[in-house]
């Protein structure tokens, strides 16, 4: 699955988002989007507005992913255990979760979202990770990693092993 994982992942987020179809359409075509937002009208909404040449996950909400056909699901790190129900049900979709701590595989998900790689405005004060540690932590993954934290494109280049990085502020200027 690794070799269809997109790099480049942008992570709506209600505060620091406000127009998440700009950023989206923005987006280079096959990059992917994890629709998130407290709010299940929101969610819904977003997800039925977005371009169809990008691959979109619904976050924390597999009804909604499979009611809208979305390409996915991704999970909280408290529901990651759940991925193995999600791909029995729609084995053709992508499944990621989160991550805050290194742990062993998850044979379910495609992917993990390791975060905070570097301070973040979503979590302020939040330990975060740093470049040298999330590349260790990336090298010895088992599952294929997305960078989740404070984002930049300066800092992005600091990273070594990742499938990719996801970020809600760079990609939305």
């Amino acid at each position: 699955m690794a070799g269809l994982l997109p790099p480049l992942v942008l992570m709506t987020d209600d505060e620091r988002l406000p127009d998440p179809i700009a950023a989206a359409r923005a987006l280079p075509r096959g990059s992917m989007v994890v629709v998130r937002s407290r709010n299940a009208a929101r969610r819904a909404e977003i997800a039925h507005r977005l371009p169809k040449n990008l691959i979109v996950l619904i976050a924390n909400d597999p009804e909604l992913a499979a009611a809208c056909g979305a390409d996915g699901l991704h999970l909280p790190e408290t529901r990651a255990g759940e991925a193995a129900h999600w791909r029995a049900r729609f084995p053709r979709w992508l499944i990621t979760a989160a991550t805050h701590t290194p742990r062993g595989a998850n044979p379910h998900v495609d992917a993990l979202f390791l975060s905070p790689i570097f301070p973040t405005a979503s979590h302020p004060g939040a330990a975060s990770l740093n470049a040298a540690r999330a590349n260790r932590i990336a090298r010895a993954s088992q599952t294929p990693l997305y960078a989740l934290g404070g984002i930049t494109p300066a800092n992005a280049r600091l990273l070594h092993g990742f499938v990719g990085i996801a970020a809600i502020g760079a990609l939305s200027a």
